[in-house]
């Protein structure tokens, strides 16, 4: 799914594509898959690949607002899932701005405290 402008000029906002995510993670625990799933419900940007980073933020945000809680765990494994499939649609979708995107999120991650 790729990213736009409507008819404006504004960046148009996409959700991540419930199909997609499902083929990606149908082989996953299903308490995995229902987290992942849960973040990314309500994730939105201009990419299917950003959606999914908004997602990895959302999780992450959630586990370092609870360190040294271990009931936490099962929000970073799907912050790592949601960013390796961010990582994978951005490759599947613009392969010549994935060293780009990578950085981007990188640097996205190295802003939390």
């Amino acid at each position: 799914m790729a990213g736009g402008r409507t008819g404006r000029g504004t960046p148009r906002r996409v959700s991540v594509d419930a199909d997609w995510l499902l083929q990606h993670t149908r082989k996953s625990p299903s308490l995995l898959r229902g987290r992942v799933q849960q973040y990314a419900a309500t994730a939105t940007a201009p990419t299917l690949a950003g959606a999914l980073s908004v997602a990895a933020e959302a999780a992450l945000t959630q586990v370092l607002s609870h360190p040294g809680d271990r009931s936490i765990a099962l929000d970073l494994l799907a912050a790592d899932a949601l960013i390796t499939l961010a990582l994978l649609a951005q490759a599947q979708t613009a392969p010549d701005q994935l060293e780009e995107f990578a950085i981007s999120v990188l640097g996205m991650w190295r802003s939390h405290p």
